[in-house]
């Protein structure tokens, strides 16, 4: 599966971070959260970690959910 990409984030002097995906507004957090998630960015992965905050990444069960007997149609 590929890598998550097209994500980018700008943090403001006021402590709000916004995450974009694909030059559109994903999301925006504000306090603790902004700053947890500012942690994280700078660890690890920074595509992913801006997946997982924002809930745009796949689960990997996709294709065996797709051929489901109940989602056959």
């Amino acid at each position: 599966m590929p890598k998550p990409n097209s994500f980018a984030y700008t943090a403001t002097a006021s402590g709000t971070v916004h995450i974009t995906h694909h030059n559109r507004p994903a999301t925006t957090l504000n306090g603790s959260r902004a700053a947890r998630f500012l942690e994280e960015v700078t660890a690890g992965d920074p595509q992913l970690v801006m997946a997982r905050w924002t809930g745009t990444y796949k689960h990997g069960n996709e294709r065996t959910a797709r051929n489901h007997p109940r989602n056959r149609r």
